[in-house]
């Protein structure tokens, strides 16, 4: 969206807010600025109170204040003008996708990741039995061997993974299926850990997940659409209710530990805001077997 050259109106005012204690003071002052936007308190158009005049009413630093308007700025809300200072935007369809997992959460992190894969990939699923060439059927084949070949060798197999859903989405023949598998890899990837992880403990998962990817490349391969999305959805739903199954013992060791990067990841993610450098989003973890 271009840069507006129209006249900012005079600065916005606001009473001494009220901010929760949650999360850090640039998240608590973010969260109350976002609401004043979007609540229509500082309409497109305004310029907001300068940094002093904030961390005044806010009782923080400057430097707080900062890293709240820069946030607001990843996320296409304000921009900086020369000579006008902080000016709130017209709404526009480009704002930063973002992830909203609760750092404090491990299960319902990884949980709301994997229901976001439900969706995407069992109706990559469907399109790819619709669709696929020989060629990228011997790539989804590939891949599905390639998971095998990391279990036998006690590898986490969670790249083999993700490249076997990759493959799948290769072969919808839309290329905006494998584009935003790899824009929300980054959270997939700690999410498809943490259920590798969990399942490698047991091997009766482990033979669960392995039939559950044979049964969508077998749909796939036999061309047949609706037994493809159902193979997904049954593997990612599987994938879900196998997280709930494991103890809190899990989840105080090898679980959370496997989770911590889908945690961090969505803390750099809401520092930078934009789809390509940043992203604005159970029971159980541990690895050696399959999501």
């Amino acid at each position: 969206m271009a840069t507006s050259t129209t006249t900012p109106r005079s600065s916005a005012t606001f009473d001494a807010p009220v901010i929760t204690n949650v999360g850090t003071l640039a998240d608590r002052v973010t969260a109350v600025l976002l609401e004043k936007i979007k609540g229509g308190e500082f309409p497109a158009g305004t310029r907001l109170p300068t940094e002093q005049v904030i961390s005044e009413r806010f009782g923080v630093s400057r430097t707080v204040v900062r890293e709240a308007i820069s946030r607001l700025k990843s996320d296409g809300l304000v921009e900086v003008r020369q000579g006008s200072g902080t000016v709130v935007r017209e709404p526009n369809r480009t704002t930063a996708f973002r992830l909203d997992i609760d750092p404090k959460d491990s299960v319902d992190a990884v949980l709301r990741v994997t229901e976001l894969r439900r969706g995407i990939e069992a109706e990559a699923a469907a399109l790819a039995a619709q669709r696929r060439t020989r060629a990228q059927l011997a790539d989804i084949k590939r891949a599905l061997a390639a998971i095998d070949a990391a279990a036998k060798e006690k590898r986490d197999g969670v790249d083999e993974d993700l490249a076997f859903h990759m493959a799948i989405s290769r072969a919808t023949g839309n290329p905006l299926y494998p584009s935003l598998l790899e824009f929300i890899s980054q959270f997939t990837h700690a999410a498809i850990l943490v259920t590798r992880t969990n399942e490698a403990r047991r091997d009766d998962f482990s033979t669960q997940v392995r039939n559950e990817h044979r049964a969508i490349f077998d749909a796939i391969s036999a061309q047949d659409a609706e037994a493809a999305r159902q193979a997904a959805i049954t593997h990612i739903d599987n994938a879900g209710a196998r997280i709930q199954e494991a103890d809190s013992a899990f989840w105080e060791d090898v679980g959370s530990a496997a989770a911590r990067p889908l945690i961090n990841e969505e803390k750099k993610v809401a520092k930078r805001g934009t789809p390509g450098g940043s992203a604005a989003a159970g029971k159980s973890t541990r690895s050696n077997s399959r999501s």
